[in-house]
This record gives C-alpha cells, structure tokens and sequence, in this order.
C-alpha cells in the first residue's frame, strides 16, 4: 500500500482548496408577479409554476 513519504504541508492543502467556495442561490423573477424565486420551483406568492396554477389562491377558494 503506498504511503506518503513526507506530510503534506499546510499552505500546499490550502491552495489545493482555494476553489471549494459556497455559491449564493441564484433568484429569478416570477412572470406572473414578479416575485423573487429560486428557478425550477413554485412561486409561493402567486402559486403558479412555468404559467399554470399549481396552488390554489385564497380568492378562489
């Protein structure tokens, strides 16, 4: 089994993982009312998904 012949220093596992960095969730737009959501989901304020209902409102009920 191969074993490291000299521990791996600090600064050199640091700059292997200077590219693992946490993102911010990206936001789009809702066509309907304009609301801040996250792509691919239901926009919670009017209920609608890719233009069709998927919620129903309170002022249908």
């Amino acid at each position: 089994m191969a074993v490291p012949f000299r521990k791996v220093s600090n600064t050199r596992g640091r700059k292997r993982r200077t590219h693992y960095k946490i993102s911010e969730n990206s936001t789009t737009k809702c066509p309907k009312c304009g609301a801040e959501i996250r792509p691919h989901r239901v926009c919670l304020a009017c209920g609608t998904y890719k233009g069709k209902e998927i919620i129903k409102s309170e002022e249908d009920k």
